[in-house]
């Protein structure tokens, strides 16, 4: 939010938005968000949030980013991780690079992997308790199974008071700034600032162990 209010930007969209949380709060602050998610049960739950009313909710991908309508899109909770495939990456950069308007600005986060976050899941270092609206206590915990060219693949497990286990599995890309400035820049953006920690220290001097980027379209690029 703070990176986003250096500069005006009234049209926002928040891409893979979940449950609205980031919409929502943006919507409160002035500005006219649409949020754009995958997964129809997220929007459910966001659409159920007081503040809702205040945030177009779009249901769908990439391939819902309408052209030039933006001034700024983020993508926050590592989206961009779970866009493994190069091919993917490429075309959500250039769907969203089309749907900035000229000056338009991207910001989003992505785990550095020089800091090896991955090591650290693993149920004794991850396992936490998550209480629910209801007041229901779930014990939650990450496991890796597979590990390969940084591609990692890993299981959430979720332990309910009555004993019953709901699992899922995802798979994340942890690219380097070097990968994500390559990318960035052949989609049309330029890459104004890489930093490595939610207090904008530089890059590998953060416990946080993130690279939190602002590109900007390039001026050329129509």
């Amino acid at each position: 939010m703070s990176v986003l209010a250096e500069r005006s930007a009234t049209r926002v969209v928040d891409f893979g938005c979940g449950t609205g949380r980031l919409a929502i709060a943006m919507a409160a602050a002035g500005h006219e968000v649409t949020g754009i998610e995958p997964a129809r049960a997220s929007l459910d739950a966001a659409r159920r949030k007081p503040g809702a009313e205040r945030v177009r909710w779009v249901e769908g991908s990439v391939g819902s980013l309408p052209v030039r309508a933006f001034d700024a899109a983020l993508m926050t909770s590592h989206v961009a991780q779970f866009m493994v495939d190069d091919g993917e990456w490429r075309a959500a950069l250039g769907a969203l690079r089309r749907s900035l308007d000229r000056g338009g600005r991207l910001i989003f986060d992505s785990r550095d992997p020089d800091d090896e976050r991955w090591t650290r899941w693993n149920p004794a270092e991850s396992r936490r308790t998550v209480v629910l609206p209801g007041g229901e206590a779930v014990d939650v915990w990450v496991e890796v199974t597979d590990v390969t060219d940084r591609v990692v693949t890993f299981t959430g497990h979720y332990l309910f008071p009555g004993g019953e286990e709901l699992t899922s599995e995802s798979t994340m890309r942890f690219r380097s700034e070097r990968e994500i400035r390559s990318g960035l820049e052949a989609a049309g953006f330029d890459v104004d600032r890489v930093y490595g920690g939610w207090s904008r220290e530089p890059v590998g001097l953060s416990e946080d162990g993130e690279l939190i980027v602002v590109a900007v379209v390039r001026p050329d690029v129509r």
